[in-house]
């Protein structure tokens, strides 16, 4: 049987092809494709061709890792899924054998097959076999259009994680898309008392402020510098998070955060080395943490969604089926007026 499949063939290009349907290994589901989210890796792929250090070579590469769906087939040896069930699949199959495997810290694993990363082939499709254990089945009250946005809630989640966020905190984000207001609400729900945004494009601050930020500033219209001051009473925030991948908002991280603080680097810059002023962080003491996907934390973005305490939907501003992924694209690539987030609904 055949299905369909978008691939990028060349920069800025989407073709869509039939492919074959694949079937269920040894410990594998079927599951067919609801929701696809476009991240901005996906992105950079589609209009740079690479994402940080990662470089698209194949003439034909599927990007799409942020997805949810309903299984239709069960492979031998799976026992906690069963056909019908909705779920939300973790795109990253570690080895389970290596030192950061077997600490709990996955999502180092050298040898990760990771959807939609250079070599491995994305999920912009109508099935896809995947192993049961990273497929997470999803509450009644979650829609599979919700699921598909458990991934980056899970960046934002680790982000907080990794800040150490705790009730009091002020917390400066540096970027109102996508995974910025996800770090954004994970922050509240970590008990952050003060919560800016900078953003240059207002649908995004207003987004922010809709789902929590306490302040937001267009970076573009005002002196962010002399706003965070203002804002923090001249200390800086103690935690700062970059999540638009930014080469210039990056560099800005030293001088927005407080004197033993706290930088999270979340954003992937498509450009690799980046000019950085330490004399800032000697000076402050402040920490420098990156993050790196996330681990162990898919149960609880469920959960935290299907209890309402955070409204990822909310996030998903725009929605394209996959014949027009192409338009989908372009759109995000290009409309920074309204789009904070597009999402491609499989037919």
């Amino acid at each position: 049987m055949k299905m369909r499949a978008a691939f990028m063939n060349g920069v800025d290009k989407m073709i869509i092809k039939e492919v074959d349907k694949p079937t269920a290994g040894a410990g594998q589901v079927v599951v067919k494709m609801e929701y696809v989210g476009i991240c901005g890796s996906d992105v950079h792929y589609f209009h740079s061709g690479r994402c940080g250090s990662y470089v698209v070579t194949d003439d034909e590469f599927m990007l799409g890792h942020e997805c949810a769906g309903t299984v239709v087939e069960v492979g031998e040896g799976c026992k906690e899924l069963k056909v019908g069930d909705r779920v939300a699949l973790e795109p990253g199959i570690t080895c389970g054998e290596c030192e950061f495997c077997k600490s709990g810290r996955y999502n180092l694993c050298p040898d990760v097959v990771f959807l939609a990363t250079p070599p491995v082939q994305g999920c912009y499709e109508d099935f896809i076999a995947f192993p049961e254990n990273m497929c997470f089945k999803l509450p009644d009250n979650v829609s599979t259009k919700e699921g598909a946005l458990v991934e980056p809630l899970s960046v934002g989640m680790h982000a907080a994680n990794q800040g150490e966020v705790t009730l009091g905190d002020t917390v400066l984000i540096l970027g109102g898309g996508c995974i910025g207001l996800v770090t954004m609400m994970c922050c509240k729900a970590h008990g952050a008392s003060r919560i800016i945004v900078a953003d240059l494009v207002d649908a995004r601050l207003e987004k922010a402020k809709e789902l929590g930020a306490t302040d937001v500033i267009n970076s573009g219209k005002v002196d962010v510098f002399e706003e965070v001051k203002r804002l923090t009473d001249g200390k800086g925030a103690d935690k700062v998070f970059e999540t638009a991948g930014s080469p210039v908002t990056i560099a800005q991280t030293p001088f927005f955060v407080k004197r033993g603080g706290t930088i999270v680097l979340v954003g992937i810059s498509a450009k690799e080395e980046i000019t950085y002023n330490f004399a800032q962080i000697m000076d402050k003491e402040a920490t420098i943490k990156s993050v790196f996907r996330y681990r162990n934390v898919y149960p609880q973005a469920i959960a935290a969604i299907s209890s309402g305490s955070i409204p990822v939907a909310k996030i998903a501003t725009h929605e394209f089926d996959l014949d027009h992924i192409q338009e989908a694209f372009e759109e995000a690539i290009n409309n920074k007026t309204d789009l904070v987030k597009a999402i491609i609904k499989v037919n």
